[in-house]
C-alpha cells in the first residue's frame, strides 16, 4: 500500500509567507494526502491573535492532520506565562501538546514535543527530549503491525544538520535518535532550522531517517519557502523538498530511500 505524507514546519504565522501558505494549502486539498504532519511553530511569538490564524488555516486543510508544538508556541511576550503554562495558548487552539498520534492506513505516527517553555541554560529555543517521552514513543510503536511504517515528528532535530544555518542542541536527542534506531522507527521529522534535508542516523541498520522541513514563513535562511511531500510504497521512500519560486511550487531537492 503506498502511503503520501505532506510534511509542514516553522509557518509562522503574523509573519507567514501569505501566497505560499494559499498555494500550499490548495495542494493540500487536491493532492490526495493520507495526513499533514506540521512539525511546529506554527506562530510568531505564540499570540492569541496568530493562533486564531493557525486554527483558521488547519480547519482549512481538509486532510487528516497531527501536528506537534514548537519553541515559538510558548508566548514570547509573556514571561510568567511561558514559565508556568507555556502552551496553554497552543492546547486551546491547537490541541494536545505533549504527544499525538496516528495509527492506520499502513503507518504509525508518534508526535512529541521538544519544545520547552523555560530551560536550565541561557537560550530556550533549543530543544529537550526525555528519557520518558522517548520510552513512552517506542512503547506505542511497539503495539503498532510489525510491517507498519513508523514515523516521529517533533520540532527539533535530534541530531545536527551538517552545515546547517542553525543548531538545535537538542538535549537528549543522540540517545532518542539512537533509541528509535533500535526500535525500527523510519523517519523522524523536525522543522526548527528552515532548511529542508534527508539523512541516516549512524545507530543500528542505519535506516532511520532524519528528515527535516523548510519553513513557509518569511524567514528564510538562504533557501526558498518550502514544505516536504513523502511518499511511501513498499521498502522505497521518496522525498522532494518542494520550493516557492513566488508564483508556484516546484521540486527543490528530492531523496530516494530505502527503508528495509
Amino acid at each position: 500500500m503506498a502511503v503520501r505524507l505532506a510534511h509542514l514546519s516553522d509557518i509562522h504565522f503574523g509573519g507567514e509567507n501569505v501566497p505560499a501558505v494559499a498555494a500550499a494549502t490548495e495542494m493540500l486539498n487536491s493532492d490526495g494526502f493520507d495526513l499533514v504532519v506540521v512539525t511546529g511553530d506554527l506562530t510568531r511569538y505564540a499570540e492569541v491573535a496568530e493562533f486564531e490564524a493557525a486554527a483558521g488555516w488547519l480547519h482549512q486543510v481538509q486532510a487528516p492532520k497531527l501536528v506537534t508544538p514548537g519553541n515559538h508556541d510558548a508566548p514570547y511576550l509573556a514571561p510568567a506565562e511561558r514559565i508556568f503554562a507555556p502552551f496553554r495558548r497552543y492546547e486551546r487552539a491547537i490541541g494536545p501538546a505533549p504527544a499525538q498520534t496516528h495509527l492506520g492506513g499502513g503507518f504509525a505516527v508518534r508526535g512529541l514535543n521538544t519544545a520547552r517553555g523555560a530551560q536550565a541554560r541561557i537560550n530556550w529555543s533549543k530543544g529537550q527530549i526525555s528519557k520518558r517521552q522517548v520510552q513512552a514513543a517506542v512503547d506505542w510503536f511497539g503495539d503498532a503491525h510489525a510491517e507498519c511504517v513508523r514515523i516521529v515528528a517533533c520540532h527539533h532535530p535530534l541530531t545536527e544538520m551538517i552545515g546547517g544555518p542553525m543548531t538545535a542542541r537538542v538535549w537528549g536527542g543522540e540517545a532518542a535518535a539512537r533509541d528509535f534506531a533500535d526500535a525500527g522507527v523510519d523517519l523522524v521529522l523536525s522543522g526548527h532550522i528552515h532548511a529542508p534535508f534527508v539523512w541516516p542516523y549512524p545507530f543500528a541498520d542505519g535506516r532511520t531517517y532524519a528528515v527535516g522541513a523548510g519553513t513557509l514563513s518569511t524567514r528564510e535562511r538562504g533557501v526558498p519557502a518550502s514544505f516536504n511531500v513523502v511518499e511511501i510504497e513498499g521498502a522505497a521512500i521518496r522525498i522532494a523538498a518542494l520550493g516557492w519560486t513566488g508564483s508556484h511550487f516546484e521540486p527543490y531537492r528530492t531523496w530516494s530511500l530505502d527503508r528495509r
